[in-house]
């Protein structure tokens, strides 16, 4: 268990965020075409999870057009931004953004998620979402950077975690 705050207020999350060295956790989420997506589905490819509550907040929708647009310069990497947010809700505002270089996978049908990457924001106002954080995978789904951001409201540590790949 962790806590971080949401405009300053204390908000438990449960659950382990993996860290360096680990094995990322297996999932099953879901794309914008509906289907059922596993990590297996990206073997071979580095990882990129940006983890957040819902992609019609500024600071979500921000962390998705910056990674989408340091997505295009990164070989053999997938970001996979991560939310609670319906697929539909995802598709929309990709394509209203015109972003192409992020995959959107939604916890519809995989809310174990939640616990497994230990970012279930379990009290307040965003009970049930995900907290914000951002999970780098190497091609072979060891967990080589992890950051669980502090306050949900601010951005995550972009720098590092592209650093993490070179």
């Amino acid at each position: 268990m962790a806590q971080v705050t949401a405009k300053g207020n204390p908000v438990q999350v449960n659950g382990s965020l993996p860290q360096p060295g680990d094995k990322a956790p297996a999932f099953e989420l879901v794309d914008a075409n509906l289907t059922d997506t596993k990590l297996s589905d990206f073997a071979g490819q580095r990882k990129i999870l940006n983890i957040f509550p819902s992609v019609d907040t500024p600071t979500c929708s921000a962390s998705v057009r910056t990674f989408n647009a340091q997505a295009g310069d990164l070989a053999n990497t997938v970001v996979l931004c991560i939310s609670a947010d319906l697929p539909f809700a995802q598709a929309r505002f990709c394509g209203a953004e015109g972003l192409e270089n992020v995959r959107t996978l939604s916890t519809l049908r995989g809310r174990v998620f939640h616990e497994d990457y230990g970012v279930a924001i379990a009290d307040g106002p965003l009970a049930g979402l995900t907290a914000r954080a951002v999970v780098v995978l190497d091609e072979n789904d060891t967990v080589v950077h992890s950051e669980l951001v502090k306050e949900i409201g601010e951005e995550p540590d972009y720098e590092t975690a592209l650093t993490a790949l070179k």
